[in-house]
């Protein structure tokens, strides 16, 4: 799956003469949490956010001012930004210029992975230097609900066969359990055996719900497997 899969494409997009407040309203009126920013030939100039709108002097949410002593240890240049940031008028004063794009055929995971590592919600996506989708954490949601195998829903497998697949499932894993602790009777798959921490028997228990053909899965850690069931 790549981004243009997932992709909006209904870009709403901000002027970097448009006033902050015309901005937000824009936001607002359009249930988003920013926009690119881009100049009259569609060229991408930067990303205006809610994170860039939160400190303003209009509404008493600038920062605070500093004690004189935290005012000279903060560079001129510091504070001179930070001003700008409260009171500017206009939204190329405000917007984010470092920013990080994609193209239609980045793979899904590696822009989950450029989200996460920027620590941003939504990343452009770009053809030959102009806007043509945004693809924000909501799109990968999305895409999870659409896209992703329920496996509750694959065809029934046999007792045998999704033990096998559970077990093959955990066996490259540290965390994994022994072949006589994971037993299978109906579609419901049995887990036993000592297992240390919490996290590890979660990583177990998961494994197990993403096999095809598993209707449900009984954890019995600190017990020994029962004899009744499959083997």
């Amino acid at each position: 799956m790549r981004a243009s899969d997932i992709m909006t494409t209904s870009i709403i997009t901000a002027s970097p003469d448009m006033s902050i407040r015309h901005a937000a309203g824009m936001m607002v009126f359009a249930g988003i949490s920013g926009m690119p920013v881009v100049d009259a030939s569609g060229r991408l100039l930067g990303m205006v956010t809610e994170g860039d709108l939160m400190r303003r002097a209009e509404i008493g949410t600038g920062v605070k001012q500093p004690s004189w002593w935290l005012e000279l240890a903060a560079s001129t240049t510091e504070l001179a930004s930070q001003y700008v940031k409260e009171h500017a008028r206009k939204v190329e004063d405000v917007m984010t210029t470092d920013v990080s794009t994609v193209t239609e055929t980045c793979p899904v995971a590696d822009i989950a992975e450029l989200l996460d590592r920027r620590r941003i919600k939504r990343v452009p996506v770009m053809r030959d230097g102009k806007v043509v989708g945004v693809v924000s954490r909501a799109n990968l949601t999305r895409a999870l609900v659409t896209m992703a195998p329920d496996v509750s829903t694959a065809a029934e497998s046999g007792d045998n066969a999704i033990r096998e697949d559970v077990l093959a499932a955990m066996k490259d894993h540290p965390w994994a359990l022994a072949r006589e602790n994971v037993t299978v009777e109906n579609g419901t798959v049995h887990l036993w055996g000592p297992v240390v921490r919490s996290e590890e028997g979660n990583a177990i228990r998961v494994a197990a719900e993403n096999v095809p053909g598993v209707r449900d899965v009984k954890t019995h850690f600190g017990l020994p497997p029962s004899d009744s069931s499959s083997r």
